[in-house]
């Protein structure tokens, strides 16, 4: 994917993955090296992504068995506050009837949890780094033994940390490594994005460098299929999607390796972005920048509205001062609606119960600077 920056290259592979429910993962070009040098290997693009897959797969299971897991939760927490369950003397559904009206959050229970403290430090860090990126001299006579503890808290602290370990009961590990090691090899996007940062202009001097064309020749058989060792298993990375982008401002797609290029093989271009297209963002998605500083203004009771004129203005803005100045997109919308709720940023707790309205006067008085600032650097050598 080719296109200047802030032009969406990103939100594209993440809406696909997410439409998808595709393990998804954005790794950043700049900071894998040749081996031998200082950075990550880049066969932790794939440990990642098997981790980012095992969390998605959790999370999918979970929503599964909603229900049973509510009522285990529930049935933890009435242990807790009247006994277990096998006592007949007492009875349990008065306070099942108060738990889930949110009557009991306050009350003081004492749970038995999982203990976090003994956990082995090797199973965070066993499978994400290879062996010559770091290497631990690990005793297994210091390593704890994970059990459990007793701990008292309130119900509306324990009930997540109940979920959580009743979710690791209920769900098999193997299952979830399964399906989630299925997942990746199947569905998983790889999204590599600032490519052209390690591509040299056909123009510049060749010299030996680390983070250039030795990244390139790692990636090669990673994008044309290999296999990874993980600590869940080995990943076939035969039909994985990789999507590389990059702005392509100071070299251009041909400067990449012939091979990686013949990997690469769908080319798309972007273009940048329109005044229509900067109006269309800040209307039409659900949580658009307009309606953010609105909510963001509504926590400290002040009203604000913006008028059409002024959001057509602060797209026309925006668009003009991408043309002049430097072309950052729909990053541009950001600097554009800061600079006109700044002074009501700071003034909103003195403002509360009034209502505020901005129009085209206001963003052309408080944002003319940005276009002052356009017309001149034009001219400065």
């Amino acid at each position: 994917m080719i296109g200047p920056t802030g032009v969406g290259k990103t939100e594209i592979a993440r809406r696909l993955a997410t439409l998808a429910q595709a393990p998804f993962l954005k790794v950043e070009a700049t900071k894998f090296t040749e081996v031998g040098f200082h950075g990550r290997d880049v066969d932790t693009i794939i440990r990642d992504l098997m981790d980012v897959s095992i969390n998605l797969t959790r999370k999918l299971v979970r929503q599964k068995i909603k229900k049973e897991l509510q009522t285990a939760v529930e049935n933890r927490i009435l242990d807790a506050l009247c006994g277990p369950s096998g006592d007949p003397s007492v009875s349990r559904e008065p306070f099942r009837t108060l738990l889930q009206e949110g009557q009991m959050e306050d009350r003081m229970i004492e749970v038995e949890l999982p203990n976090t403290k003994g956990q082995n430090p090797m199973d965070n860090i066993a499978g994400q780094l290879g062996l010559n990126e770091f290497v631990i001299k690990f005793d297994p006579r210091n390593a704890m033994k994970k059990g459990s503890e007793k701990r008292k808290m309130k119900v509306s602290e324990c009930r997540a940390l109940i979920e959580e370990a009743e979710s690791e009961r209920l769900i098999p590990p193997e299952l979830v490594q399964k399906d989630a090691l299925t997942a990746v090899e199947q569905n998983g996007i790889v999204f590599i994005d600032e490519i052209d940062k390690i591509c040299q202009s056909s123009s510049a001097v060749h010299h030996a460098d680390a983070s250039s064309e030795g990244v390139q020749r790692d990636l090669l058989p990673l994008i044309e299929g290999s296999t990874i060792s993980t600590k869940y298993g080995n990943v076939n990375t035969d039909h994985i999607l990789f999507v590389c982008s990059g702005a392509f401002h100071h070299c251009k797609p041909s400067d990449l390796l012939p091979e990686l290029q013949g990997r690469l093989p769908i080319r798309v271009e972007l273009k940048g972005l329109t005044e229509g297209d900067m109006h269309r963002i800040l209307t039409e998605p659900e949580f658009n920048l307009i309606r953010q500083q609105i909510s963001l203004m509504d926590t400290e009771n002040v009203k604000l509205t913006f008028t059409d004129d002024a959001i057509q203005e602060v797209a026309r803005v925006s668009a003009e001062v991408n043309a002049t100045v430097e072309n950052i997109g729909a990053r541009r919308l950001h600097t554009v609606v800061e600079r006109l709720v700044e002074e009501l940023s700071f003034d909103a707790p003195d403002k509360a119960g009034t209502e505020v309205f901005i129009d085209k006067s206001d963003v052309v008085s408080k944002v003319s600077d940005l276009l002052k600032k356009a017309d001149l650097s034009k001219f400065v050598l």
